[in-house]
């Protein structure tokens, strides 16, 4: 009887597979002087007991019995040792089904329970390899050893043609010589449905779990990884411990080293994908959905929401979305802005959606259903318009809100608790000795004087001065003045202001004054030797200042505060608290005081703007906590020195200056049925569970955010999604900007996997992993960005490992083909790499606040920074680029600066 050729091996442990179709060979391993090579059993083999029954070809042992049964002993290459043995050798005859066997043996025996071809069986016994006859119902005794008989205990001996280091293509479609046996199942991983063998007596049909449920392109294909003994040999990982090491083991086909032992020299990573064109918009989504609004201003992590729970559980990246309210658009693009006038903004009663293009309406247009809450709404007669046969207002693309995503509306006054406050910039200024010898004082006044006409706000902008080291320094600023006059306040217990007016003026009518000022300012504390900072009580006395009006206030910081409310002790140099439970607390404010002040300037809305210059220690952590509760950014300049870091310092500090800037504002983004928007992360104070306080907020500005489903399973087919960001425009006007999104549910794994955004991903991963590490050790964040990336790919392996012989290639889908690169990065950021010795505290924090205000595409550049070889911008001829010298030196955002020396060569 031709023996039986296809399904009558058991499975991998844990996971069911259809036959193998042959054709994917592997190189051997290397040969052992004494005979062929025997790899050890993997992890998880059962080893044979002292003592134990023979196996029924008793004249070897298992280990020389699987694998290769080919040529004869003259023949074998290297071969020292005896033979093995043949399939007609003198051994105990088969047992089949209807011979008489003990009644242990029989295919009706009792005990042990039969292991059929869909039970756990021993790794080390593979479908074709002698086991004892209980293993199966109705394969009692070992099966006979031809040309196609396999082994999971030997790797697979290719035929001497093929080269010892080049493995075939797991795709390729040819059989093998007919001499050779099939590679043996590697380990976690399944296999190509191949034909059903014919067996008469015993037909075998395909259980219903095994028939592929949909068509699907082969994935895309990393690098080729382990070959030959990967079933033998774990590939190595992560040096990780406890489940995380259990679950890279398991996971060990998607290793990128080669096999111990192998000739095969792994990856090349010349052919790894490299992000060279930075962040990819996901702007095809436009084509689907072309009412959505620009991906600029808000991108999903997937565009693809999960319809259950079971879904989202099997997703393991973070769903959620990071929204720019404030993105710069292109030249030519502008966002309209509307003025609804006596009619008020149109929205709905229930949930105070803005009507959008994804309204509908009814009632021959006398009603609008709401998209989000599904409401009938009224329509008010100045918007009333009739539909045409399809139920489509005939001025659809006249009105920008019926037809763009993006849209800003003019709020009426019920949207104003205040009358428009006039935009203001106060500089608080630390004129201690370091500041002075630093040189920061004269490039921050020549920078200040020279953005004074491209302030937001003109005419209406207000500016102040307040300097101090150990004492408080008032500027008068008043118009009638010829030169400013200083006021000195030394009592820091008791703060006051020495005039009630004429410290935060206009700048318009005290121009003159104020450039006065600014020229003066280095010289005048230039024989300054005090090395105290009283930072609090000048706190104290900036927002006393700005109380009545709010604004921007910027803060330049050259020393540890030392004196008066807010100070600060030496900490970060406790070698001690890293790699302890205690570590986190380095990262966290030690005195409340900066948090609650924060608290104070968000309620009479005050951004506050870091720039720290220290030589030391300065606890970012402590003073980063006023920008981050305020909308505000951190600017970290290590050992500040003019001479090298003027160049950006001027850049970063005239952006902050001239860039557009949302005031007074408030964000909050809705959602449909059955979605829910649960965790904020970002630089912004929560008034509520989903109103975000923002004093001031400008292009350079994002926000990410976690998304939770509401219901165990969605009965929608579409989700939306709608920001709003009421504020005041530099202009004086109140304005709502609407960003309006829609989404399809999916039932569908592998949809969510086609529409992933990596950029959005890796925004989000890098905010939480920030987040966690304030609570945290560095090593177990850095843990759980590599977790959640090993089972998202894990699980992407697990949809297409058994539709596609993929062999030991790491398999990705082409949404996330840069992920593993990014999570590479964020782990070595400054935010999150190494420990004590490898990353400054203040360094460490500073970056830590950045990532979590930074857009998506710089935020890519600043955890995988463009590299640029000098030599060759030397010789490069700027033309028209000359304008962007400032901004080509930053190297595309990775905060990187030239020397004035590079710089002048490149003019």
């Amino acid at each position: 009887m031709q023996p039986p050729m296809g399904n009558e091996r058991p499975p991998p442990p844990g996971r069911p597979v259809s036959a193998f179709v042959p054709g994917a060979a592997v190189p051997p391993p290397p040969f052992a002087a004494g005979g062929p090579f025997v790899p050890p059993p993997r992890q998880g083999a059962l080893l044979p007991q002292p003592g134990a029954a023979a196996p029924p070809f008793g004249a070897a042992q298992p280990a020389a019995m699987g694998g290769y049964r080919g040529p004869p002993p003259s023949q074998v290459p290297f071969a020292a040792a005896p033979p093995p043995q043949r399939p007609f050798t003198s051994a105990p005859p088969p047992q089949g089904p209807f011979t008489s066997a003990p009644p242990s043996q029989g295919p009706f025996a009792s005990a042990p329970p039969p292991q059929g071809p869909f039970t756990s069986a021993r790794p080390s016994q593979g479908p074709f390899t002698s086991a004892p006859p209980t293993q199966a119902p109705f394969a009692a005794g070992p099966l006979p050893q031809g040309p196609f008989a396999a082994s999971a205990q030997a790797p697979f001996r290719p035929p001497p043609s093929s080269s010892l280091g080049q493995p075939q293509s797991p795709t390729r479609g040819s059989l093998p010589a007919p001499n050779y046996v099939r590679p043996p199942p590697l380990q976690s991983q399944g296999f190509y449905p191949g034909a059903q063998p014919v067996n008469p007596q015993f037909p075998m049909s395909r259980p219903a779990f095994q028939q592929p449920v949909q068509t699907m392109p082969p994935p895309p294909m990393g690098p080729t990884a382990s070959f030959g003994n990967q079933a033998a040999y774990l590939s190595a990982g992560p040096p990780v411990g406890g489940t995380l090491q259990s679950l890279v083991e398991d996971f060990q086909s998607l290793a990128l080293s080669s096999a111990p032992g192998s000739l095969d020299p792994g990856v090349d990573v010349k052919a790894l994908p490299r992000p060279l064109d930075g962040d990819e918009e996901p702007v095809k989504l436009l084509e689907a959905y072309p009412l959505n609004c620009h991906p600029r201003y808000f991108r999903l992590t997937t565009h693809a929401i999960p319809a259950s729970q079971s879904l989202v559980s099997r997703w393991h990246l973070p769903l959620g979305a990071v929204v720019h309210p404030l993105a710069e658009s292109p030249n030519g693009e502008e966002v309209p802005v509307i003025n609804f006038g006596s009619a008020g903004v149109i929205r709905c009663r229930r949930c105070r959606t803005y009507i959008n293009p994804y309204a509908t309406f009814a009632d021959a247009g006398r009603k609008w259903r709401c998209n989000l809450c599904t409401l009938l709404n009224d329509v008010p007669g100045e918007y009333f318009c009739a539909l045409d046969a399809s139920g489509r207002r005939y001025d659809t693309d006249q009105r920008p809100e019926l037809s763009k995503g993006t849209v800003e509306f003019v709020a009426p006054t019920e949207y104003m608790v205040r009358p428009p406050m006039p935009p203001s910039y106060f500089f608080l200024i630390d004129v201690s000795v370091s500041a002075v010898r630093s040189g920061l004082l004269e490039v921050v006044a020549k920078t200040i004087k020279s953005c004074l006409d491209e302030l937001p706000g003109f005419p209406r902008t207000q500016i102040g001065f307040l300097t101090f080291d150990s004492t408080l320094h008032f500027h008068n600023f008043k118009s009638s003045l010829s030169q400013p006059q200083m006021m000195v306040v030394a009592d820091l217990d008791d703060v006051f202001l020495p005039l009630p007016d004429d410290l935060l003026v206009n700048l318009v009518d005290s121009r003159h004054v104020v450039e006065s000022f600014l020229d003066s300012l280095p010289n005048m504390f230039h024989d300054n030797v005090n090395v105290e900072s009283a930072l609090g009580p000048a706190l104290k006395a900036a927002f006393m200042v700005m109380s009545q009006i709010g604004g921007k206030l910027l803060v330049f910081q050259s020393t540890l505060p030392s004196l008066g409310i807010g100070r600060l002790r030496l900490r970060g140099d406790d070698v001690r608290a890293y790699g302890t439970d205690k570590e986190h607390t380095l990262r966290v404010p030690e005195d409340p005081f900066y948090k609650q002040m924060a608290a104070e300037f968000t309620k009479n809305q005050i951004a506050v703007d870091i720039f720290s210059f220290s030589e030391k220690y300065s606890d970012i952590a402590s003073l980063g906590s006023l920008a981050k509760y305020t909308g505000g950014q951190v600017y970290h300049y290590p050992s500040f020195q003019a001479a090298t870091h003027g160049d950006k310092l001027k850049h970063e500090l005239s952006r902050d200056l001239t860039r557009e800037t949302a005031w007074e504002s408030v964000m909050r983004i809705r959602c449909g049925k059955g979605v829910r928007f649960t965790t904020y992360h970002g630089h912004f104070m929560l008034r509520s569970t989903d109103l975000l306080a923002l004093p001031a907020v400008d292009s350079d500005k994002a926000f990410g955010m976690q998304l939770s489903l509401e219901e165990t399973l969605m009965t929608t087919q579409t989700v939306y999604f709608q920001v709003a960001l009421l504020y005041t425009s530099s202009s004086g006007e109140r304005r709502i900007r609407v960003h309006t999104a829609a989404a399809p549910v999916v039932t569908d794994l592998s949809e969510m996997y086609r529409q992933a955004d990596t950029g959005a991903i890796v925004s989000l991963l890098g905010r939480i992993a920030v987040e966690n590490s304030l609570s945290d050790k560095l090593d177990s964040v850095r843990q759980q960005l590599q977790l959640k990336l090993v089972r998202s790919l894990k699980e992407y392996r697990n949809l297409y490992v058994v539709q596609h012989r993929i062999g030991g290639r790491l398999i990705f889908p082409e949404s996330l083909r840069f992920l593993p690169l990014y999570i590479l990065a964020i782990c070595k950021s400054l935010a999150l790499r190494g420990g004590y010795a490898d990353v400054s505290l203040d360094e460490r924090c500073a970056a830590g606040f950045s990532m979590m205000i930074l857009p998506v595409k710089r935020l890519l550049n600043f955890v995988y920074p463009s590299l640029y070889r000098l030599d060759e911008v030397l010789t490069m001829v700027f033309c028209s680029h000359k304008a962007d010298l400032d901004a080509f030196s930053q190297c595309g955002g990775c905060r990187f600066a030239m020397s004035k020396s590079l710089k002048s060569n490149l003019t």
